[in-house]
């Protein structure tokens, strides 16, 4: 009986370690608090972002907000290191490339008032980030007319990138690989 009990301590007392050591250096749950991602995250699910750091373009993000203390900003990365970023009427230039942001069609198309989705930080059609800092990335919500971003902001370093959102654990029949 004894032995038996040692067992079942042991047992869980590696599952905990290994759950543990996993969710430090692995993985990292998530809140989403806001409607800056909508239509690709919505307020209230809660996903999984991976502890990767190397963050690909389009990839969704988590990180500390520069601005308030204690909240992460969950974002897209839309530039990278090195790379001039601009938007002319609404489409993506990357070093003076157009750039297809196909996750945001569907959205796009909502949009009633003959204006882009994406608009500058005054409201202007076009404008320039210019060139990113090396160990800086340019990051934006999807909901461009709400989100608080790169457009107010500022870069973002690379080091404080927390995680490589991937998943949506809950709400259930949103169970899955996020659409990118």
């Amino acid at each position: 009986m004894k032995k038996e009990w040692l067992k079942t301590v042991l047992y869980l007392a590696g599952l905990f370690v290994v759950l543990w050591l996993l969710r430090q250096f692995v993985f990292t749950p998530v809140i989403v608090k806001g409607d800056s991602m909508d239509p690709t995250l919505a307020d209230g699910e809660r996903v999984i972002a991976l502890l990767n750091r190397d963050i690909k373009r389009f990839d969704i993000v988590t990180f500390p907000a520069p601005d308030e203390t204690d909240k992460n900003y969950i974002k897209r990365v839309i530039g990278l290191p090195g790379e001039e970023v601009e938007y002319r009427e609404g489409a993506l230039y990357i070093d003076g490339k157009l750039t297809a942001e196909p996750y945001l069609e569907d959205f796009e198309q909502q949009i009633s008032d003959g204006l882009p989705l994406t608009l500058g930080p005054n409201q202007e059609t076009s404008f320039s980030f210019g060139k990113i800092p090396d160990g800086e990335v340019l990051v934006l919500g999807d909901n461009r007319r709400i989100s608080k971003d790169s457009r107010s902001i500022g870069f973002i370093k690379e080091a404080d990138i927390v995680g490589d959102v991937k998943f949506i654990f809950w709400p259930l029949q949103e169970f899955g690989l996020i659409k990118e």
